[in-house]
């Protein structure tokens, strides 16, 4: 397991701050001499340092697909499978996936198949609760558009929720990409939409939970 590199400097800050605070609590200590608050106060600082450790934490995990899986692009759990009318990029029917991620999830995000970017584009927005109905059309949002060699294509969009304030992305428009790498990274809880041809066989169900580069959520047939 590795760090991800969006997490060194709010980590740097955060272990900063926490040090600052657990100084606080042993001058406290000296002060008061409850040593129960000492003990509560610095538990309490390790828990979050923990937590914000863990939350930028990569796990060392290989992909492995045929050329016709559609892997699952984040770690979180299936919250929407159902036919929509997708309005931004393809303007017709497609079966839309939506994986919701936690702030205990795993928050990289990798390419769900191997092909062209075709599409990319960022829109700031709101930030609405990640499974909010609106969220996939009025939150911040980056979305982006693979073809695959058969010539079909697969949209999907990163949604910043309540928590999450940073959407992070590191691929343009006409690069050639691999299923299983990663595309971006969003920081404190989110969710991301995927949208694929109608015909496509599902391979997920509804509370499922996945995992990046490991679940196949779908295969072209």
């Amino acid at each position: 397991m590795t760090i991800h590199r969006e997490g060194y400097l709010i980590i740097l800050i955060s272990i900063l701050i926490l040090s600052g605070i657990q100084i606080g609590n042993y001058f406290l200590y000296q002060w008061t001499g409850w040593l129960w608050l000492f003990i509560l106060l610095s538990l309490g600082v390790l828990v979050m340092a923990y937590l914000i450790i863990q939350f930028f934490r990569i796990p060392k995990r290989a992909c492995v697909y045929t050329d016709s899986d559609i892997m699952c692009p984040a770690d979180g759990k299936i919250v929407v499978i159902e036919e929509v009318e997708e309005t931004e990029y393809f303007k017709d029917k497609r079966i839309q996936i939506s994986i919701f991620m936690s702030p205990m999830n795993v928050h990289a995000n990798y390419n769900p198949i191997s092909g062209l970017v075709k599409y990319v584009k960022y829109h700031p927005g709101l930030f609405l609760v990640a499974w909010h109905p609106k969220s996939s059309t009025d939150n911040e949002r980056s979305t982006f558009v693979i073809e695959h060699s058969s010539g079909k294509e697969v949209l999907f969009r990163q949604i910043a929720g309540a928590v999450a304030r940073r959407i992070c992305y590191y691929i343009e428009a006409g690069n050639n990409v691999s299923t299983g790498e990663e595309f971006g990274f969003i920081k404190f809880g989110s969710r991301i939409d995927v949208f694929l041809p109608i015909g496509t066989k599902v391979d997920v169900k509804i509370d499922d939970v996945v995992k990046g580069k490991l679940t196949r959520l779908a295969h072209f047939e």
